[in-house]
């Protein structure tokens, strides 16, 4: 995998030599010495904004300026600092002061940044790990606590309100590099791994019934989500809203029109969301150069990624 041992924070946690390194001071010397990364958990942050974390029976500490790539510039956000105590954070021990370890999380994210920056390229799968939800997209560790957004339009295809719809924090996902732009910053998709119409439609059987969450109440019909890269048109159906869970009936699959034919059986109990599960991915490893969502047969609704 392109990331190598780039992965996200909470990776090394309980790995058995990061583990072992924690519980000897010969341990953390010898860290420092070899410039090893290794993680604990962020216990405290201090009025200074040093955060600190629990080295086993020792104590550790990452000054403000070491806290994140950019901390040493001013350009690291103080919530990104606070918002660190009670998770993991990954650190090389670079010094001592009295009895406690003076750590740098920076460093790791350098190293991992200038790795990322020479051997990622577009359309590259990742994992990554989520760290925070809003309306407008996911943000996600994409290895060693550098975060990137995945934007509510490259979430799915069919659309949503917010991305806690498809994800949680802390949550696992896979990603695909969509470009990287100057200055290193590099941006993210999760659209083109969750399967093309073809690939979802091919589950979807007519004369069957199923499950479905109501994303859209138009005046000619009404959407209905049946996977999160596949959506049904439902005839007119009252005290029907978006968000709502209901049960639809299958009255045709139309390849060619790229259509799927519904009836609203009922309404359902439950909240309208379909967090993403490791079953929706169609791929999970490799590089993609070219992604087509509709058929080949079927000239509307263009939906395409080239990474370039």
């Amino acid at each position: 995998m392109p990331q190598g041992i780039y992965l996200p924070e909470g990776h090394l946690l309980e790995n058995e030599q990061n583990r072992a390194c924690l519980t000897t001071e010969e341990g953390l010397l010898e860290a420092q010495r070899d410039g090893v990364t290794l993680e604990g958990m962020a216990t405290m942050c201090d009025e200074r904004r040093d955060l600190h974390v629990r080295l086993g029976p020792f104590r550790g500490r990452i000054p403000r300026e070491e806290a994140g790539l950019g901390a040493d510039r001013g350009n690291l956000r103080e919530i990104a600092i606070l918002s660190r105590v009670g998770k993991p954070v990954c650190f090389k021990v670079i010094g001592r002061d009295g009895e406690t370890f003076v750590l740098s999380r920076r460093l790791v994210q350098q190293e991992a940044s200038e790795h990322f920056r020479d051997h990622l390229h577009p359309g590259e799968i990742i994992r990554a790990t989520v760290t925070h939800l809003e309306q407008f997209g996911a943000f996600v560790d994409m290895g060693r606590g550098l975060v990137s957004m995945i934007g509510i339009e490259n979430i799915s295809v069919s659309r949503i309100s917010h991305a806690n719809q498809r994800f949680t924090p802390g949550q696992t996902v896979l990603a695909a590099v969509l470009r990287k732009e100057a200055g290193g910053r590099i941006c993210l998709t999760h659209r083109e791994l969750l399967g093309t119409w073809m690939e979802n439609a091919g589950r979807i059987r007519a004369g069957t019934a199923l499950r479905g969450i109501v994303r859209s109440v138009e005046p000619y019909g009404v959407f209905v989500e049946l996977a999160p890269n596949l959506s049904g048109l439902a005839e007119p159906c009252e005290g029907v809203r978006p968000g709502m869970l209901a049960s639809v009936f299958v009255k045709s699959v139309l390849p060619d029109r790229m259509k799927i034919k519904l009836s609203i059986l009922d309404v359902l109990p439950g909240e309208g969301k379909r967090l993403i599960e490791d079953e929706d991915y169609w791929i999970r490893e490799g590089r993609l150069s070219r992604w087509q969502y509709q058929p080949e047969t079927c000239l509307r609704h263009c939906v395409e990624t080239v990474f370039a």
